[in-house]
């Protein structure tokens, strides 16, 4: 089993930056691919930033450039750092891991953690 628990989330301004946070636990081995992915109201659940199991990065368009995403195995996290916030970054955060275990592979999602950009 893979558990997922967001943290980070918050009030800021347009051009502040903000940390987010993902504590991974359970069968942490089976974790191939971890990401963060988020959902404005109104639009669909969008892809932020994903790290691949072989250190690779991925960013969506609208963050990239001012978006890092980093695993620490260690502390069993996966932070998410958003740098010159704007108002459309406004939206919840989930925390996504792909397991594969028992021969099969599933989508592990956290609650979600609300991230919110005064106008």
């Amino acid at each position: 089993q893979v558990q997922l628990v967001e943290s980070g989330g918050g009030l800021v301004q347009p051009g502040e930056s903000l940390r987010l946070s993902c504590l991974f636990s359970g069968n942490t081995a089976s974790i191939s691919v971890m990401g963060w992915y988020r959902r404005a109201p109104g639009k669909q659940r969008e892809l932020v930033a994903l790290l691949n199991n072989d250190g690779g990065e991925t960013y969506s368009e609208s963050v990239k450039g001012r978006s890092t995403i980093a695993r620490d195995n260690a502390k069993n996290m996966l932070d998410l750092q958003i740098d010159r916030l704007k108002p459309e970054d406004t939206a919840v955060y989930y925390c996504y891991a792909t397991v594969a275990q028992w021969g099969r592979v599933f989508d592990a999602w956290g609650q979600g953690t609300q991230v919110t950009v005064s106008s």
